[in-house]
């Protein structure tokens, strides 16, 4: 009983700490800026202005979000479409064991190197591709940490797959491409759900290939711009706040749509 007491109360002051950081985000976004310059802590503003927010709408921030969207969308769709076919190869087919461990050791290997590694071998290819400053060559590029994660996450998805099931499809003739579809992909939606959002997350917040390859303005994305904000001489707190959680709402937005597909991939998902 003292348990179910203490409960509510510890859940409300949990709740009430995560989302403090998101009040004070919003309420510097709606303060002139001489209020969150002073020496005063106030969450609430004092007089409410939009002034932070119609500076990002003329600075074309919506364009910025969409920018965003286009590269998360594309390059987690690039990802999955390559990833699965590597990691149902890895789990399924007789590789030898040397050959499947080193193939994972390498894409780990790739996966944890630093963007400055790779920086200039990228360069020449998407200027080979004449995809330099664009938003397919950052598709492309994103592919660096988005393929190595997507493999890693979709290698235990798919050991989950009951291996029968794909033998009785098979006994009654389904092709390798036709048990894929039928068989292991529906079994494996939640799996797949969980690897988009994480891929979705990790592109959308990605920055230093954004910066290096992206140098038209009206190409950036969400995170090339917010940089722009900090300059030497200011920092744009009301801007940099605003601009915060508009950019958050899309990922909020995301993660409740999917979420019961989400709570299923984290649990496993098969029965």
């Amino acid at each position: 009983m003292l348990s179910r007491v203490l409960r509510v109360p510890a859940v409300y002051a949990v709740t009430g700490i995560m989302l403090l950081p998101i009040v004070w985000m919003v309420g510097t976004s709606l303060k002139p800026p001489i209020e969150y310059v002073s020496t005063s802590v106030d969450l609430l503003p004092d007089a409410v202005t939009l002034q932070h927010y119609r500076r990002l709408i003329e600075d074309d921030i919506l364009g910025k979000v969409m920018n965003s969207l286009i590269v998360a969308l594309g390059a987690t769709a690039l990802a999955l479409g390559a990833g699965f076919p590597a990691a149902y190869a890895l789990v399924r087919l007789e590789l030898p064991r040397r050959l499947d461990m080193a193939f994972l050791l390498f894409v780990l290997v790739i996966k944890l190197a630093p963007p400055l590694v790779l920086a200039i071998p990228l360069y020449q290819v998407l200027r080979t591709l004449a995809l330099l400053d664009t938003l397919a060559g950052l598709i492309l590029v994103y592919q660096v940490y988005a393929l190595p994660f997507a493999i890693w996450m979709l290698i235990g998805f798919v050991r989950d797959v009951p291996q029968s099931y794909e033998e009785a499809a098979r006994i009654d003739g389904a092709s390798l491409l036709q048990r894929l579809v039928t068989v292991v992909l529906p079994l494996m939606m939640p799996g797949l759900v969980a690897t988009a959002v994480f891929l979705v997350i990790l592109c959308w917040n990605e920055f230093a290939y954004a910066l290096l390859f992206i140098q038209t303005p009206s190409k950036f994305t969400l995170p090339t711009y917010i940089a722009t904000l900090i300059t030497e001489d200011e920092t744009f707190w009301g801007r940099l706040a605003a601009i915060g959680f508009l950019a958050s709402l899309p990922i909020l937005a995301l993660v409740g749509v999917v979420q019961k597909g989400l709570t299923r991939g984290f649990a496993g998902g098969l029965k």
